[in-house]
């Protein structure tokens, strides 16, 4: 099992910033992909943005050029930092995991954290 917990979210004001975190725990072998999701009221949850185990990274073109996702392996703690805050960035933002295996092929969320951005 693999346990994530995130932490970070709040209030901003549009033009702010936020970081969340996503600190990891348990067994990480064969993830090979985490990402941050957000859903917002009334719609689907989506891709934030997402990281390899190889370091490649991949945005939402909602968000390119305004969050950044990183990693501190001797953390084991993924973050996502968000600045230049829209209104529409409101969402409940969850952390995921993926362990690609061919015998254990799964996801793993966090609780979720919520983010309010107030115009």
């Amino acid at each position: 099992q693999v346990q994530l917990v995130e932490s970070g979210g709040g209030s901003a004001q549009a033009g702010g910033s936020l970081r969340l975190s996503c600190a990891v725990s348990g067994n990480i072998f064969g993830i090979n992909a985490m990402g941050w999701y957000r859903q917002a009221p009334g719609k689907q949850r989506e891709l934030v943005a997402a990281l390899t185990s190889g370091g490649s990274t991949n945005y939402a073109d909602s968000v390119n050029g305004r969050f950044t996702i990183s990693r501190d392996s001797a953390k084991s703690t993924m973050y996502l930092q968000m600045n230049s805050l829209k209104p529409e960035d409101t969402a409940v933002y969850y952390c995921n995991a993926h362990r690609a295996l061919p015998y254990d092929n799964r996801d793993y969320w966090g609780q979720g954290t919520r983010v309010t951005v107030s115009s």
